[in-house]
C-alpha cells in the first residue's frame, strides 16, 4: 500500500532536540526507569503490585487463534483466562507509542527489538479479518460489536492506531501501521448509516482522534469518512428508545458489563459517555472528563481538516466552558468520583477531587488541537497550566508511583474512615488495576518536542517554553531555531536563527497570562508590545538572518490567585503561583493541621532551593500565621471543647511556612498537603 500522507500541524519529533535540564531530566526518567518499570509490570513481573496480565493476555488470544488455524484443541489453552479489565489491550498500545516516541530521540536496539516482538505478538491476535480484542477473543468470541456503549473496543482499537503511527513514524517500518489499516478496513465495513451496518459508536472515544492521525499519515479519505461517522453520529436518536445504546442493549437482553452505579447504568447515563445529545446541541462540558477531551481532540482535529463551522464553534463554546468554568487552577478537571465526570458550573471541591491524570493528558491533546484550528494564547496558557501540575504530579519523582487522582488538598488521617474519600490516595501507587495513566504519562512526556511550536503557514508560534533545537522548512530553507531558558524557574528566554539565507517570516511568542510586564528585544533592540499582539502572541515579523536572536523576559512574580466568587469551596482562600507553576503546602514542611493557616496580605515570599527529594526545585518561603486552638489557657472547661462562644477574635501565632510546587507534593512520605489556603485580612 502506498501511502500519500497529509501534512500534519505538529513538528517533525524528529527535528526537536530538547536540551532542557528540567524536561531533559524527565524524559531520561521515561526512557532509563519508567518504560523498563511498566514493561515489567505489563509482563507481571513486579513482585506485590496489582496484575496487569495485559502481555499475557495477547499470548492467550494468539495462542488461540494458531490453534482455530490448526484445528487443535490443547488442553493448556482451555485452561487459560483472559484476566482484569476489559479495556487491558490499550495499556500496552500506550506502552508502546511511548517507546516509539522515546526511540525517535533516544535510540535503543534492544529496547526497539522488544517493541517489534510486541507487535508481532499483537498481529498474531489480529483475526484473519483484521479483528483484534484479546477480551473478545478469548472471553466472548461471539459477542464482538454487541455492547459498544461499556467495552471499549472501539477504544482499544483507537490507541493500537495511535501507537502504530508514532512508530511508523519513528522507524518507518510498516508493519504495525499494515496491520492496523487492516483492522480500520474491517472497521469500516462494520459501522455506517447503510442499512446492512451498524449504526453505532463507542462508549469511550478515542477511535475518533486516532482515525484523525492514521488519515495524516496515509491520506487514505475513507479514514477521515470513519472519524466523522463515528463524531456525526453520537447521540442520534437522544431523546427516544431508538438511542444505539438502549438498542443494544435490549438486544443483548439487559445483560450488561459493569453494575457499579446499577445495571446498565453506562447504557442510560448517556452524559457519562458524551452520547446524550449531538455534538453540535451540547453547550456545556459533562460526564466522564476523559471521554469529553478525546472525543473534543478528535472533533477539533476533524473540524480543521474539514473547515466544518459548525464543528468550530462547537469545541470553541465547550472548551470556554470546561476551562472558564470547570477547570481547576492546577489544570485539572473532572471534579467527582462517581463517573469519574464534569459536575456543574463552579462545583470544584479540592479534597474529593478527582481529577484523573489522563483527563489533563487529554486536555492537553484538545488545547494543541484548538491551536492549530485558531492559534490562541487561551488554549497553550491551560496547556502548560496542565503540563507543569497536574501531569506532573502523577508520577513521582523516582518514575514507579503514580496517582491516578489528583486532589488539591489531602489530610490522611481522615481518608480511611470517610467514603467520600475512598477515591484519594495520600502516597502515589506503584501500579492500578486499571493503569491508564502511567502509560499515558510516558507517552505524553516522551512526546513533548510535538507541543513546543506549532507551524501555520508561515508563522512560528512559541508555546512553550523549553530548551531545544529545532529544524524548520520555511519558503524552501531550512530554518534552525535554538531556544535557551532554565523555565520553570528563571525567566530569561532566548531563541537564535541559524540559517543560510535570509528568510521572511514571523515568529510569534506567547506571552501567558501569568506575566504582567513581559518584555522582548531583537538583537538586542527593545520592541514595543503594543502594536504586535494578537490573541497573546507577539507577532515579530522581519527577514530573519542567521545569528538573528530574540531574548523574551518573562518576569515570574509570586502571585496571589482568587477564584471567581461564584466558586464557593475557595471563597477567602487565596492560591499561590510562580510562573506557570501552581504552590502547595505540605506537612513536611509546615507541620499538622494545614487548615489552620492563613495568609496575611503583608507577608512577603523568598526564593529557596529545594533539598533532598526536592533537589533542583524552587521553594517559597514565607511566614504564615496559625490560629491558636484556644488561647484562653485558664479556662479549662473550653481546652477541649468542640464548640465554644465566639467571645473575641483568635490569636494567632506567626510560623514560617515553605510552598513547594504542586507537581512534587507526596515525595517525602504521608502527610497533608493543600493549595487553597485561608486570606487573612
Amino acid at each position: 500500500m502506498k501511502f500519500t500522507s497529509i501534512a500534519p500541524m505538529e513538528i517533525d519529533l524528529k527535528k526537536v532536540d530538547i536540551t532542557d535540564p528540567f524536561w531533559s531530566e524527565y524524559q531520561h526518567l521515561i526512557k532509563d526507569i519508567a518504560i523498563p518499570y511498566q514493561w515489567g509490570a505489563l509482563n507481571d513481573a513486579i513482585p506485590d503490585i496489582e496484575a496487569s496480565h495485559s502481555i499475557e493476555n495477547f499470548k492467550i488470544a494468539a495462542a488461540k487463534l494458531e490453534n482455530i488455524a490448526r484445528q487443535d484443541n490443547n488442553p493448556l489453552e482451555k485452561e487459560a483466562e483472559f484476566y482484569d479489565m476489559v479495556f487491558q489491550d490499550s495499556d500496552l498500545a500506550k506502552w508502546l507509542e511511548a517507546v516509539a516516541y522515546s526511540l525517535c530521540k533516544y535510540p535503543d536496539a534492544a529496547l526497539e527489538q522488544t517493541a517489534d516482538e510486541t507487535i508481532e505478538l499483537i498481529i498474531k491476535a489480529q483475526h484473519k479479518d483484521g479483528y483484534i480484542n484479546t477480551y473478545f477473543t478469548v472471553k466472548e468470541p461471539d459477542n464482538r460489536w454487541t455492547n459498544l456503549a461499556e467495552c471499549h473496543e472501539l477504544y482499544c482499537a483507537g490507541h493500537l492506531i495511535e501507537a502504530a503511527v508514532a512508530y511508523f513514524n519513528t522507524t518507518g517500518k510498516r508493519r504495525f501501521l499494515d496491520a492496523m489499516c487492516r483492522f480500520v478496513d474491517y472497521i469500516d465495513t462494520v459501522f455506517g448509516l447503510e442499512t446492512n451496518k451498524l449504526q453505532g459508536y463507542p462508549g469511550h472515544p478515542e477511535i475518533e482522534l486516532a482515525l484523525m492521525r492514521l488519515y495524516e499519515v496515509t491520506g487514505n479519505e475513507r479514514y477521515q469518512s470513519l472519524a466523522r461517522y463515528f463524531v456525526e453520529q453520537r447521540g442520534a436518536n437522544y431523546d427516544s428508545d431508538q438511542h444505539y445504546y438502549a438498542v443494544e442493549s435490549r438486544k443483548r437482553l439487559g445483560v450488561y458489563h459493569y453494575d457499579h452505579y446499577g445495571p446498565a447504568w453506562m447504557s442510560k447515563d448517556r452524559a457519562y459517555s458524551q452520547a446524550h445529545l449531538p455534538i453540535s446541541d451540547q453547550k456545556v462540558a459533562v460526564g466522564h472528563a476523559v471521554r469529553f477531551v478525546y472525543l473534543y481532540t478528535g472533533v477539533a482535529h476533524l473540524a480543521r481538516l474539514s473547515a466544518d463551522k459548525d464543528k468550530i464553534e462547537t469545541c470553541k463554546r465547550l472548551w470556554n466552558n470546561m476551562t472558564c468554568r470547570q477547570m481547576y487552577i492546577t489544570g485539572a478537571i473532572g471534579a467527582q468520583g462517581r463517573g469519574e465526570s464534569f459536575t456543574s458550573d463552579y462545583d470544584l471541591p479540592n479534597d474529593t477531587a478527582y481529577t484523573e491524570t489522563c483527563a489533563s493528558i487529554g486536555l492537553i491533546m484538545f488545547a494543541n488541537r484548538m491551536m492549530q484550528l485558531e492559534p490562541d494564547r487561551i488554549y497553550t496558557d491551560v496547556m502548560e497550566r496542565a503540563l507543569y501540575n497536574t501531569v506532573l504530579a502523577g508520577m513521582a519523582l523516582d518514575g514507579k508511583h503514580f496517582f491516578y487522582v489528583n486532589p488539591l488538598e489531602v489530610s490522611p488521617k481522615h481518608i480511611p474512615h470517610n467514603h467520600i474519600y475512598d477515591h484519594v490516595k495520600p502516597v502515589r501507587q506503584r501500579w492500578f488495576s486499571c493503569a491508564c495513566c502511567p502509560p499515558n504519562i510516558a507517552r505524553i512526556i516522551s512526546s513533548l518536542g510535538q507541543y513546543i511550536y506549532t507551524q501555520k503557514d508561515k508563522v512560528i508560534y512559541t508555546n512553550l517554553y523549553i530548551a531545544s533545537q529545532t529544524k524548520l522548512t520555511l519558503n524552501n530553507e531550512e530554518v534552525t531555531l535554538t531556544m535557551a531558558c532554565n523555565y520553570p524557574w528563571e525567566e530569561q528566554i532566548s531563541l537564535k536563527v541559524a540559517c543560510q539565507n535570509a528568510v521572511e517570516y514571523t515568529i510569534a511568542l506567547r506571552l501567558p497570562l501569568w506575566c504582567k510586564n513581559p518584555s522582548i528585544a531583537v538583537n538586542g533592540q527593545k520592541i514595543s508590545l503594543d502594536k504586535i499582539s494578537l490573541k497573546g502572541y507577539a507577532h515579530i515579523t522581519r527577514e530573519w538572518k542567521n545569528d538573528d536572536h530574540i531574548e523574551l523576559t518573562l518576569k515570574m512574580e509570586v502571585l496571589r490567585v482568587k477564584s471567581h466568587p461564584k466558586l464557593r469551596q475557595n471563597i477567602g482562600k487565596i492560591a499561590i503561583s510562580r510562573g506557570p507553576l501552581v504552590y502547595c503546602l505540605e506537612q513536611a514542611d509546615n507541620g499538622e493541621d494545614l487548615h489552620q493557616l492563613s495568609l496575611a496580605r503583608t507577608a512577603t515570599f523568598a526564593l529557596i532551593k529545594g533539598v533532598g527529594a526536592l533537589t533542583g526545585k524552587t521553594l517559597l518561603q514565607t511566614t504564615l500565621l496559625k490560629e491558636d486552638a484556644n488561647d484562653d489557657e485558664d479556662n479549662n472547661e473550653d481546652n477541649d471543647a468542640l464548640y465554644i462562644l465566639d467571645s473575641k477574635t483568635a490569636s494567632k501565632t506567626p510560623q514560617p511556612a515553605v510552598f513547594v510546587p504542586y507537581f512534587a507534593w507526596g515525595n517525602r512520605g504521608i502527610g497533608e498537603m493543600r493549595v487553597w489556603v485561608d486570606d487573612s485580612y
